[in-house]
């Protein structure tokens, strides 16, 4: 008993001496700060207001501010083929940096673009015509310096994945193709209007943390599908999980696969790999694995053509069409039901190569520092596809490996890319018979080689560290393509995505806060141990906006942490909780349910002769739930609610409802440490 009666009185001093510190000095009342009231702004002014944030954050019609109309004209223009503006200046010395950097991407390119033709089951001329047309579409058009343009892996396999569970591209390589330009116009359709609606937005909806799972399983998977060219095997799955893969590869050992295949692809793909080896040691040598994979193909070209490798059991590419690009215009389904096929297939392909090259495009501007517009790339990448959609290319975008080449090459502008594609076109005009004797297993190499650096094992590393939701997401997008399909880890990539946004907005994080010593700054008392909780108070922060999605839950928890608080409370013999502070800085916006629910919270606290403080009125329907229990649940004891801090929107709203004025204007505080000071006098004054 003496002890519990010393807790007692040590309690009691310890809250006089709190609420002495808190009363201001000479027995004056302590200075309260207004709220401050937003002017009201015009409905069409805030309307626009709304909108230009939405959309025009980048305010991109500021350099036509105070212009003359032939010269808004011009910029106008040069908005849309920004080559123009930069062109002026362009000079020797940059095409010298920028003729080396297309020389040397388009020696990585031409192999790469045959292969990864290969990849979407389409023949091998079209991988070249597709690094023929859109990089000089977008060489006008686009306003990245370094990104290069042409097939990229993940999308050549995700669209020759989903044409072929449409169209056998074997039994009919017509209509598969057809669809395959079809796929593309929609894919630069759905890549244009995003960029002129400026939606360009809509593509973070997919996470840094799924990207990497779905970029490293696409990796995996397109590695394994190179195993028919490298150990040689005619007969393959047409799946892509890696169990089917497996499967196919072991029960063709026997009989399936050629001892002369596997020996020049294991070769050069120990070549590569040490090519690569040698560029990351040292910099200066950047060109060696990028002309790598045309020594590789040169060579085994030759090696197959002197030794008729072919004629025991070597699979080689046979004839490629020579010839610039034909018209495919006419094979495009406008209609009937490929239609439908082919824009659904578009629009998946397009988000994918969309988020490719704006990541892409991103990285390398900020390494040289200098500003891209997402939406004028959105647009230029959708006109680029359009016209190669017309032009017999497949859907076309930003190459990490080639862009990365392309800066480390010393470019300068996006000439570059025209430069790689005037070599692409003497390829497809001359040299297109040179390549007849090329073995698919050098295709194979030069493929593994490249999605090698796809497998991001150290962010995904990094990405457990920092936030396991994201490594979830990471994985399960991973495991997603590799053992069922590229589509279904897509889905897993975007519904992960989602999830985690759904998960955020229903269940906003709450917290408990103290008092910072010596200062008058409240804080979360699990990030600061050293806060000190005020006695016969408890002050709760909720970290979100809310709204009809959360509000349930944000009551819930705020009657959880007062039922907590509570028993805490009579285990240790504190001061009972008589106020509960709600501090709601970080709460941005309410719904209009929220304030017909706080008017009626007002008007029951009333009739049970309870006083309402508001600091920061934001959670109005919760907190008529919250005081209505409260009022209710005698074994809480609450005397009185405060709310603390209100931002802009929310105290507008309080007053054009009116409840600031049924509430009383005097009863809306501006900080905690006020809200604290008000209830000070009332705690000393408790039995």
């Amino acid at each position: 008993m003496s002890s519990m009666g010393g807790s007692a009185d040590e309690n009691l001093e310890t809250k006089e001496t709190h609420v002495r510190s808190l009363s201001s000095s000479h027995g004056q009342e302590p200075y309260v700060h207004k709220v401050g009231i937003p002017p009201r702004q015009n409905l069409f002014r805030e309307f626009q207001s709304t909108v230009k944030e939405t959309f025009f954050a980048d305010d991109p019609l500021r350099s036509f501010k105070d212009q003359t109309k032939s010269r808004k004209l011009i910029l106008g223009i040069e908005a849309i083929f920004p080559i123009l503006s930069w062109g002026r200046t362009y000079n020797l010395a940059k095409l010298r940096g920028d003729l080396i950097a297309g020389l040397t991407i388009a020696s990585l390119c031409i192999p790469q673009d045959i292969g990864y033709a290969k990849l979407a089951n389409l023949d091998p001329e079209y991988g070249l015509y597709s690094s023929f047309v859109p990089p000089l579409i977008y060489a006008v058009m686009g306003s990245s310096r370094d990104i290069a343009i042409g097939p990229v892996a993940v999308v050549s396999l995700l669209l020759g994945t989903l044409l072929q569970s449409e169209i056998d591209p074997i039994a009919n390589p017509i209509d598969y193709r057809r669809l395959a330009f079809t796929a593309t116009f929609f894919a630069g359709i759905t890549q244009a209007t995003l960029g002129v609606l400026r939606l360009g937005f809509l593509i973070d909806f997919l996470s840094h943390a799924a990207i990497v799972g779905f970029m490293g399983g696409a990796a995996i998977t397109i590695a394994l599908q190179q195993l028919k060219g490298f150990l040689g095997i005619q007969k393959f799955t047409k799946k892509t999980d890696v169990i089917s893969v497996m499967y196919s590869v072991l029960s063709s050992a026997h009989h399936g696969w050629n001892w002369q295949t596997i020996v020049i692809g294991a070769v050069f793909l120990a070549f590569l790999l040490f090519a690569k080896y040698i560029g990351k040691k040292n910099t200066r040598f950047f060109w060696v694995p990028a002309i790598a994979p045309l020594i590789s193909v040169i060579l085994s070209t030759l090696f197959v053509y002197l030794t008729r490798a072919d004629k025991h059991g070597v699979a080689i590419v046979k004839h490629i069409k020579s010839g610039i690009n034909p018209s495919s215009v006419k094979e495009i389904y406008f209609t009937g039901d490929y239609l439908g096929k082919g824009f659904r297939i578009g629009i998946v392909a397009g988000m994918i190569a969309l988020t490719e090259a704006t990541a892409i495009g991103r990285t390398f501007a900020s390494m040289k520092d200098y500003q891209l517009d997402g939406n004028k790339e959105m647009v230029a990448l959708g006109a680029m596809n359009v016209v190669g959609s017309f032009t017999s290319c497949y859907v076309a975008t930003g190459s990490f490996s080639r862009s990365a080449v392309n800066y480390m090459a010393g470019c300068e502008t996006a000439v570059s890319n025209i430069v790689m594609s005037v070599v692409v076109f003497l390829t497809l005009e001359f040299l297109t018979p040179l390549f007849e004797y090329t073995p698919n297993a050098i295709l194979a190499t030069i493929i593994i080689s490249a999605v090698i650096n796809l497998v991001d094992y150290k962010a995904a590393i990094l990405i457990w560290k920092i936030d396991k939701f994201d490594f979830v997401a990471c994985m399960g997008a991973f495991f997603g393509v590799v053992f069922a399909s590229v589509e279904i880890g897509l889905l897993i990539a975007v519904s992960i995505s989602f999830a985690k946004i759904l998960l955020q907005v229903t269940r906003p994080r709450t917290a408990i806060l103290g008092k910072i010593p010596r200062t008058t700054v409240y804080r979360n008392i699990q990030q600061y141990p050293e806060a000190t909780r005020v006695p016969g108070v408890l002050i709760i922060r909720v970290d979100s906006a809310i709204y009809f999605s959360n509000s349930n839950y944000v009551k819930e928890r705020i009657l959880r942490w007062l039922m907590d608080e509570e028993e805490q409370v009579k285990v240790d013999y504190q001061t009972r909780i008589q106020f509960l502070i709600v501090e709601m800085s970080p709460v941005t916006d309410i719904d209009t349910s929220g304030i017909h629910a706080l008017e009626e919270l007002f008007r029951s606290l009333q009739k049970r002769d309870v006083q309402v403080l508001i600091i920061k009125p934001n959670t109005v329907r919760i907190l008529n739930d919250i005081m209505w229990q409260i009022s209710y649940q005698r074994k809480h004891h609450f005397d009185q609610l405060v709310l603390a801090n209100p931002g802009p929107i929310v105290i507008d709203k309080l007053h054009t409802s009116n409840f600031a004025a049924l509430l009383g204007e005097d009863k809306i505080f501006l900080t905690v440490a006020e809200a604290v000071a008000y209830c000070s006098p009332k705690l000393a004054e408790d039995p």
